[in-house]
């Protein structure tokens, strides 16, 4: 579940609509409700901001509607059941020192991502890239104080790579045991600080062993996503910051497994469509698409919250490379057979 605020001028009045959110009969007014105040996820616990830092809300400048998005899981088209679902928010007058927003970084709500089938631990990267956070922070830059990941029902493991100048930095956040079934917005134990030109990198792995078809990205549940939800202050306009693989470069693949791999490829057809045409996927077929991903150029969301984009081009980008990574971190777990009964 979503809450977002509708962007409007204070004496503009919403219509009551209630209904899909990509119908054709939805007023178009409602699409400026648009800017994300709140979320929710499976497992998730209330949330409390910290004390230097609010979610703005109301003022007279402001408009007095907001609009409850929620994600239902309903194949079978079921009528005879009754949703109360909602979000409780806490409301005091005495505005705090900062005011927070959320910032979605990851890979784009788009079928243009997708896992194979068969795989232990597929990676997908959506990127937040230097051009994006110069153009989109201010020059103090912003704290992020909490983080809550995100996937569907195959992801197992999420992280948030940070970079300055090419040095990789503390990550941000990292759920090695990632369940979709238990979405909390962590707190971080480090308030971590972003800065204009800063690079960000979130890693989702999936695990689609009891699946033969490729898994694909997009809304439904059984759909993929690769998300953080980066909670921060000050606010800024800059509210999306997520990849995906270029348009170009992914038509170059589907071509190549038609012509090359004799897939029943159509290029008439949606990436979906295509993914899904794809069978059975063999090791090296898995292989080229994970090449594909690391490698390729990227589209970019650097998005304000009404959905334009920052001045800028945004198709077509290399992906940044850290040249500087993190010493790779090691566990010493104590050995079951020194362990007491």
């Amino acid at each position: 579940m979503e809450v977002f605020y509708c962007d409007s001028k204070p004496d503009v009045e919403m219509p009551m609509y209630e209904g899909n959110c990509f119908a054709s009969d939805r007023p178009e007014i409602t699409k400026t409700c648009s800017k994300v105040k709140a979320a929710w996820a499976m497992g998730a616990p209330p949330f409390t901001y910290p004390k230097e830092a609010g979610l703005p809300l109301g003022g007279p400048e402001a408009n007095k509607y907001v609009m409850l998005e929620v994600h239902y899981n309903n194949p079978e088209l079921r009528k005879d059941w009754v949703d109360s679902s909602g979000i409780v928010l806490h409301v005091t007058g005495n505005r705090r020192k900062y005011d927070a927003a959320i910032m979605e970084l990851g890979l784009e709500y788009t079928d243009k991502m997708a896992i194979p089938g068969g795989q232990k631990a597929f990676p997908l990267t959506g990127y937040c890239i230097p051009q994006c956070t110069g153009v989109g922070l201010p020059a103090k830059g912003i704290i992020v104080f909490g983080s809550q990941l995100h996937t569907h029902l195959t992801g197992v493991a999420v992280w948030t790579r940070h970079a300055r100048q090419g040095v990789e930095l503390p990550v941000l956040n990292k759920d090695m045991h990632y369940s979709t079934h238990f979405q909390e917005i962590r707190i971080l134990h480090r308030p971590v600080q972003i800065l204009p030109g800063d690079f960000l990198e979130t890693t989702c792995l999936y695990n689609t062993e009891d699946k033969h078809n490729a898994t694909v990205g997009g809304h439904a549940i059984t759909d993929e996503m690769c998300v953080n939800y980066m909670h921060y202050y000050p606010a800024t306009e800059l509210e999306v910051c997520k990849s995906a693989i270029s348009n170009m470069a992914l038509e170059n693949y589907f071509k190549f497994e038609k012509r090359w791999d004799n897939m029943p490829i159509s290029y008439n057809a949606t990436p979906r469509m295509n993914y899904l045409s794809i069978n059975p996927w063999t090791p090296l077929r898995t292989n080229v698409l994970d090449t594909l991903f690391y490698e390729s150029p990227i589209s970019m969301q650097c998005n304000k919250s009404d959905g334009s984009r920052f001045q800028g081009d945004w198709e077509g980008i290399p992906i940044p490379k850290i040249k500087l990574p993190l010493p790779e971190e090691h566990r010493n777990c104590p050995n079951e057979n020194h362990l007491e009964n």
